[in-house]
């Protein structure tokens, strides 16, 4: 690495994959518009990372100084529409975590976890409507994303007073 890269690369990445085209599926770019809007500390970089998610994410990160990677996405963990759940990497069974291009996500994050902290913000959805196109997440998951947010902040040690 090119002396003075590191400074390129955020302490702290939060990625919200999806794509608000699928319903549901735009929650976690619904939620990094929402972090946008606030004032976060110099060290946090928050991305849409989008349908490409799995493939952009890991152009964000440095092990030598990126030391949390959050991704904020939907996934079917059995539980009611809406529902947050903190995932870890060895949560997410093998195959179980994809990109819109059958990419595996679960064994790159496997290779980083021992250097880059991973956790998954993931909401349990409710309607994702690939291939059709639907704009529009459901009422359920809308709701989740204050609550994401509120998450997030907590994760990244960030207080705005409202906790």
């Amino acid at each position: 690495m090119v002396k003075g890269m590191e400074t390129l690369y955020s302490e702290i990445v939060v990625a919200g994959c999806g794509n608000p085209l699928f319903a549901d599926d735009g929650f976690g770019p619904a939620v990094v518009e929402k972090l946008k809007d606030l004032k976060l500390p110099e060290n946090v970089t928050v991305v849409d990372a989008g349908l490409g998610g799995p493939h952009f994410v890991f152009t964000l990160l440095n092990p030598e100084s990126t030391k949390t990677l959050i991704i904020v996405d939907i996934a079917d963990f059995g539980g009611e529409p809406g529902e947050l759940r903190w995932l870890s990497v060895d949560e997410l069974p093998v195959g179980s975590y994809r990109d819109a291009h059958s990419w595996d996500l679960t064994e790159p994050l496997q290779y980083i976890k021992d250097d880059i902290r991973i956790r998954v913000l993931a909401c349990q959805k409710k309607y994702v409507s690939s291939p059709e196109m639907v704009i529009g997440i459901t009422d359920e998951v809308q709701r989740a994303i204050p609550d994401a947010v509120s998450e997030i902040l907590k994760e990244i040690g960030v207080n705005y007073g409202t906790a």
